[in-house]
Formats: structure tokens, sequence, C-alpha cells
């Protein structure tokens, strides 16, 4: 048990890699604070985080709110006591060719993918450095790193996380917290059961491992990052992606 009683805060939990990440957290020892918008999902995580043994606390404002993210830190703080690892998960997909895309394709991505790891950053930050220790471990994509037509606005958010993880490091580094970016590729999720057999097809020509990943496959990942192993990692991408990306 790795995280005994440690706390970890993990945006957009509700589905798909984020309730990989927050279950395995919780089975690592960690207490899980569940930011999702849909209320049903994120009832349904803290149900299966408490069965294994963890407290939990739910939120399902919009990452994107300032105050209301700073009051789930807040509250984060007032029910377990202290704030250990923040995950930045939440994101939606608006896809559309960019002479094509309408400005509010554009601003929802924007806000839900990167204002969205701000608000949550800013928040975690201050306890975190009068803990002098924490973890904030960022997801992005591969989109971020390489782009991928039909998705300017999503490729230039995880961009930004990217460089907003690196600035993050160099920021906080001299209070004993680390900040890392995990990018997965074509990874089992609800969004990419979306796609079309051609373009999962075409996708997965591009993997040289040959077939798609698994959220437990990024889970796994922000769980190392997110150890006492990860002590000497900072400001670092990694990717998940079969080496799509290599």
């Amino acid at each position: 048990m790795k995280l005994q009683d440690q706390v970890a805060l993990v945006t957009g939990a509700g589905g798909g890699i984020g309730t990989a990440i927050a279950t395995t957290l919780a089975r690592m020892g960690a207490h899980i604070a569940i930011n999702d918008l849909n209320p049903e999902a994120a009832e349904r995580l803290s149900a299966e985080v408490k069965a294994l043994g963890a407290q939990t606390l739910v939120n399902t404002a919009s990452v994107a709110d300032f105050e209301a993210m700073g009051a789930f830190v807040d509250g984060t703080l007032d029910h377990f006591g202290r704030l250990d690892i923040l995950v930045n998960n939440a994101g939606i997909t608006r896809d559309a060719l960019l002479v094509r895309m309408k400005e509010e394709q554009w601003d929802l991505v924007l806000q839900v993918h990167l204002k969205g790891a701000f608000c949550c950053t800013r928040a975690a930050a201050r306890p975190m450095m009068k803990q002098r220790s924490g973890r904030i471990i960022n997801i992005a994509s591969v989109s971020g790193l390489m782009g991928n037509p039909g998705q300017a606005n999503y490729s230039a958010a995880k961009g930004g996380i990217i460089a907003l993880t690196k600035t993050t490091a160099k920021e906080l580094a001299g209070r004993g917290i680390t900040c890392n970016a995990v990018a997965p590729g074509l990874i089992q999720t609800p969004m990419t059961d979306a796609l079309s057999e051609e373009a999962r097809e075409a996708l997965l020509g591009l993997i040289p491992l040959g077939e798609i990943g698994l959220p437990q496959d990024v889970a796994n990942v922000v769980a190392f990052l997110a150890s006492p192993e990860a002590r000497y990692i900072t400001g670092q991408v990694l990717n998940v992606d079969g080496g799509m990306v290599m």
C-alpha cells in the first residue's frame, strides 16, 4: 500500500481512464476526492472506491469554474485534512475540421481541458506548498505532441497542458512538489468507441505494438508517478501509446 492514507483528487473520474485511475489509487491505500459532471457516475464510482476500503468525497462542478474548484479543494482539506495527489483528467471532445470548427467548439474544449487543469492546479498548489510535498499529474495526449486532423481544439488544449506541466514543475519543485504529464494514445474508452471502424484501423496501423491500449495501462503509469518511487521525476511527459509517437 504505497499511498496509505494519502488523499488524491481526480477530475473526470466517473468513467474510462478516470475511473481506472481512481480505483487504482484507492487499491494503493489512497482516499479519493471524486470530481465528475455526471452525478450518477460519480456516486457509482464512490461506492466502488468505498468497497475497496477507501473514503471518498464527491463533487460535480465544472473544472473550468475557478471558484468551484477552489471550494472543492478547500472541502477536500476540511474533509480529509490534507491533499497529496492531484490528477487533472477531465476532458471532452468536439471534433471538426479546422475550417468547419465553430467558435463554441474551440472555446469549450479549451475551457474544460486547459483552463480546468489551471483552476485545479492553482487551487491545489497552496496546500501542497504548505505540506512541502505533492504530486500533480496531468492527462495529456499524443495529439498534443503530434497533432491530429479534426482535433485542432483538442490538440491545442493538450499541447497547452504539456507546457503547463513543465512550468508548474519548475515553479513548484523547490517545495517538494512534482508535476508530470501522461500522454495516452489510442485507449479503449467510450470516446474511442465512437470512432468508425475505418478510423480505428487507420490508427491501429500507426501503433507498432498493434493493439489498442486499456484505461488500466494509463492508470498504472499515473500510480507510479504518484508513488514514492517517482520522487526524482518531474516535468516529464510519459507516452502510453504502444509506440505511436516513438
